[in-house]
């Protein structure tokens, strides 16, 4: 028997044990095939913090997720087993300690062959997870969507922090550089060259600027044959989409994705090798109606929608 989500008609969508989607809760990846895990951290943030309330919020707002995708028509729970594993025991008081537990939290994930769907939390948590990732694959590609490249060097001299992810990401091998394309940049910066050097790595860089005004279907078909069959890992901040859709961040950026166009990145990922997907930096705080968190939730229902069946 696969798992599905808890009916709005056997219990009330305000009540009942808030996991993502309403899924049951499970211990460990033992038999699953996917599973969304939270990890609440927000002690890598540089300016407004609050993502270490993330996942909470988006399973708060998941529960109104049903289980039919009806602009896809994608049944995931059909052809998947899937569970909530909770959330990473993030060291509130290290981020050091913090970037461990997630990386080896993430292994016993990955030993189960089960790809992990996460609820984030800052920008830092990819890093760790990409650890994990790579162990298994190898170098990964990655589609990451964001306002910012997240390469800098360091950050008030500290070398692991959510705008650095990237960079270490590159230096550490975990990233195959020409198959990274990075979609929604955009902003002001430090210097002209701010995203020159992701282009200096391999990286495709897609600005925001040449997003606008039109569908992003197209894109997702060139990054599709640029992916090929090897494995991916999809990385979404939920800032690469303009405040006017998701407040609820701690560094918008005006100027930036449509939910259509989001929408239509996720879904351009169908047919690709999936090595994991998250979503990151909701900061329910800078959002008290909980559109940014349902938002994501709704992303994160749409990547598993995505997942090839096993």
């Amino acid at each position: 028997m696969l798992n599905q989500p808890q009916s709005g008609n056997d219990m009330p969508r305000f009540a009942g044990i808030p996991t993502m989607m309403r899924l049951p809760a499970a211990e460990d990846a033992r038999g699953l095939d996917a599973a969304f895990v939270g990890i609440p951290l927000d002690i890598g943030t540089s300016n407004r913090s609050g993502t270490r309330y993330g996942p909470r919020q988006i399973r708060q707002e998941s529960v109104m997720i049903r289980p039919y995708n009806m602009g896809t028509g994608s049944a995931p729970f059909e052809r998947l087993q899937v569970a909530d594993l909770g959330d990473v025991a993030i060291n509130p008081y290290s981020l050091a300690d913090s970037v461990r537990r997630i990386e080896q939290a993430y292994h016993g994930i990955l030993e189960h062959r089960c790809t992990p769907l996460t609820l984030g939390g800052d920008h830092t948590l990819t890093l760790p997870v990409l650890r994990a990732v790579a162990r298994r694959h190898g170098p990964v590609g990655l589609i990451h969507v964001d306002a910012h490249s997240d390469t800098n060097e360091e950050m008030f001299g500290e070398r692991l922090a959510h705008g650095t992810t990237f960079r270490r990401a590159f230096e550490e091998g975990l990233l195959a550089p020409e198959r990274v394309v990075q979609i929604g940049l955009r902003g002001s910066g430090y210097a002209a060259d701010d995203f020159d050097w992701s282009r200096r790595q391999g990286f495709r860089v897609v600005p925001a600027e040449a997003c606008w005004h039109r569908s992003l279907t197209p894109l997702m078909a060139e990054i599709r044959q640029q992916m090929g069959d090897a494995p991916v890992y999809l990385s979404f901040d939920i800032d690469g989409l303009d405040p006017a859709f998701a407040p609820g961040t701690g560094t918008p950026e005006v100027g930036g994705l449509s939910v259509w166009q989001g929408l239509e990145i996720v879904r351009g990922c169908r047919g690709l090798n999936l090595a994991g997907a998250d979503v990151v930096e909701v900061s329910p705080p800078y959002d008290r109606t909980g559109n940014t968190a349902l938002l994501a939730a709704n992303l994160l229902f749409e990547m598993l929608c995505v997942l090839p069946a096993r």
